[in-house]
């Protein structure tokens, strides 16, 4: 089962990354030690596709390692 837009969001606050606005439904997200952004689109209440999902993953798991590295 997919998760929630809104899942995802609370997860990239939870790992430490900002949310700043974008157009629409848009959602940009930065954090100090991952290089670029994540953007994520979608109403909170819509499930998240496939590969949003990887996408906030593998940056929480860039982040994380990053923080263990310093």
């Amino acid at each position: 089962m997919p998760k929630k837009i809104r899942e995802l969001k609370q997860l990239l606050r939870q790992a430490g990354f900002s949310e700043l606005p974008g157009k629409g439904s848009h959602t940009n997200w930065v954090h100090s030690l991952y290089a670029g952004k994540i953007t994520v689109s979608g109403k909170d209440g819509a499930d998240a596709k496939r590969y949003q999902e990887k996408d906030v993953q593998a940056a929480i798991e860039t982040v994380k390692e990053r923080e263990q590295d310093d």
